[in-house]
């Protein structure tokens, strides 16, 4: 089965969305191994432990409020439906 160019754009795009995984983790584990210079190792892997609590709680909080903004109805789709239904009562008109 042939790819298409929108699978392998998908693939690299998860392929990058991965590798900013490792970059993350790995700056992470250098920020710990850094901070372990000049204190306990433990608590340096605490602190780290807990910047990545906070900045994943400010995006859960930020995503959180504008996917209540979202309006999750189908417009389109629902006044097709009603067209749909019209002719189908009255399908001549």
């Amino acid at each position: 089965m042939a790819r298409t160019a929108q699978d392998k754009a998908a693939g690299m795009l998860g392929g990058a969305g991965y590798a900013a995984h490792v970059v993350a983790l790995l700056g992470s584990l250098t920020v710990v191994f850094a901070l372990g210079n000049v204190m306990n190792l433990a608590w340096a892997a605490l602190i780290v432990t807990v910047l990545w609590a906070v900045v994943g709680g400010v995006l859960y909080s930020a995503g959180r409020k504008r996917l209540r903004t979202v309006n999750l109805k189908p417009e389109q789709t629902v006044e097709t439906l009603k067209e749909d239904a019209k002719w189908a009562r009255h399908p001549t008109s």
